[in-house]
């Protein structure tokens, strides 16, 4: 990276993903929605949410965030949402200089917290526990998390809790067992994708904060390529605008052309939009196309198609059989999903048996496939896992179909499934591939997938947050 950096005349590198809170971008709402988070965590006394897609900013927003609050606020901020409930308040409590013996009853361990806390409070501190990756939490830890924001005197919280998570915590926020913590929620925050029109001074304030002082070096052409490639991504517009400025620096150019941003597209191993759709076209009929351009456009998409794979939890990726061959051009092999009613025995217990699917003619109406997938979802044990191809805003039917079925070709179609959720009045329709015992088997799987499904990034989920 810092090869290109003479040629620039740059102090440092200006697009690293990793999160450096002086590259914060205020525009595009960024700054208005730090301010109401400061002022959400100072005043009130509820749970915070920020929910968004991955790579929009969430970790940069958080960082800021603990930069931005006033001394007294005492952050303690939990990075790793796979925590279970004890370890959780271990964590907590060791933020918080608290020491605690290892075989201390969990009841000893809340009733010593929050003596700590009422000390603190005493002092004129506040405490702010901020939990990164919330979606992946388990559902007992979130549970802890309602029951932690119970702690208090007699007039005050003592203690704020701000969740920043995928879209996906909204679909679990939104299940019957988890409306005791949904109540408690007071603030939601949603940080949206950069707009096509934000993007180029996006690219610009980077390039001034790392020390640039030439002219802008991307055209509005090149800075519309990475609008329709990025959808808006923060983490994809840094990548993609890091390796453009490699690739001028090795044609020993100081432009940025669409030329540069397509070669950083094809390094990086992402899709435009309008590549999907024209390998898609020769199935759709040109209504069809036309709806799928629409929802395939960036600026009018909320779909969480950019979610990042869970953390690979410790132990031993499990092996599963490969992928039949299928007529599109030929992928890395696939672990095969083994179908609920042939799979063998596991420690996670036996898989039930998922029903058959019906062949439907080329214009099928989208309930019908629904109810074939509503019935797997009811025959299978909420253990199990499956692979999040895509997850798409509830109105784009036109998209899901198309989608739908051009998995279908790339995959086994028996293992190809699509539900319809609605997270808090936020309709949201996912396509999801396969039925594995393990997350490991599901993880592998989601790596080997065909080259074609890999530019949403999919990733495991488990079947009961679909239940």
């Amino acid at each position: 990276m810092a090869m290109y950096l003479e040629h620039f005349g740059l102090a440092e590198p200006p697009f690293r993903i990793t999160p450096h809170t002086e590259f914060f971008f205020a525009g595009a709402k960024r700054g208005a929605t730090l301010e109401a988070l400061v002022y959400a965590v100072t005043h009130d006394e509820g749970i915070v949410k920020v929910s968004g897609e991955v790579g929009s900013g969430k970790t940069m927003l958080c960082r800021v965030l603990m930069e931005r609050l006033p001394d007294n606020v005492v952050t303690v901020y939990l990075a790793n949402p796979t925590l279970s409930r004890d370890d959780m308040l271990f964590a907590i409590a060791d933020e918080l200089e608290l020491e605690l013996a290892g075989d201390l009853r969990m009841s000893a361990v809340v009733r010593a917290l929050q003596t700590r806390l009422i000390g603190l409070f005493s002092q004129g501190r506040q405490i702010v526990v901020l939990i990164d990756e919330a979606h992946a939490m388990p559902r007992e830890t979130l549970e802890e998390i309602r029951l932690l924001s119970n702690l208090e005197t007699s007039q005050h919280k003592l203690l704020q809790l701000v969740m920043f998570g995928q879209p996906e915590l909204d679909d679990i926020l939104a299940q019957p067992n988890m409306r005791q913590l949904k109540e408690r929620i007071t603030q939601n925050f949603r940080l949206e994708p950069l707009r096509r029109e934000d993007i180029g001074d996006y690219l610009e304030f980077r390039l001034r904060t790392a020390g640039y002082r030439g002219p802008n070096p991307f055209s509005a052409s090149a800075v519309r390529r990475i609008a329709e490639a990025s959808q808006g991504l923060t983490r994809r517009v840094n990548i993609l605008a890091d390796k453009s400025l490699l690739a001028a620096y090795a044609e020993n150019s100081h432009q940025i052309t669409p030329r540069e941003i397509d070669a950083a597209i094809g390094d990086a191993g992402y899709e435009s939009p309008r590549s999907r759709l024209r390998r898609w076209a020769p199935a759709l009929g040109g209504g069809a196309v036309a709806a799928a351009m629409a929802a395939l456009a960036w600026q009018n998409t909320g779909a969480d198609s950019a979610a990042a794979p869970t953390p690979t939890p410790p132990g031993k990726v499990a092996a599963a059989d490969p992928l039949p061959a299928t007529p599109a051009p030929p992928p890395p092999a696939v672990p095969e999903a083994k179908p609920a009613a042939q799979a063998s025995p596991t420690a996670a217990g036996t898989a039930s048996p998922a029903p058959a699917p019906t062949t439907a003619p080329e214009d099928w109406p989208l309930e019908h496939e629904l109810n074939q997938s509503r019935l797997w979802i009811t025959a299978t044990d909420g253990d199990r896992w499956f692979i999040q191809l895509v997850s798409i805003d509830g109105d784009q039917t036109e998209f899901a179909r198309a989608y739908f079925a051009h998995a279908r070709r790339l995959l086994p179609p028996e293992q190809v499934h699509i539900y319809r959720a609605d997270a808090a009045g936020n309709r949201r329709i996912g396509i999801v591939f396969g039925d594995y015992p393990t997350w490991q088997a599901a993880d592998l799987a989601a790596r080997q997938l065909p080259s074609e499904l890999l530019g949403n990034s999919p990733f495991p989920r488990q079947l009961r947050w679909l239940k």
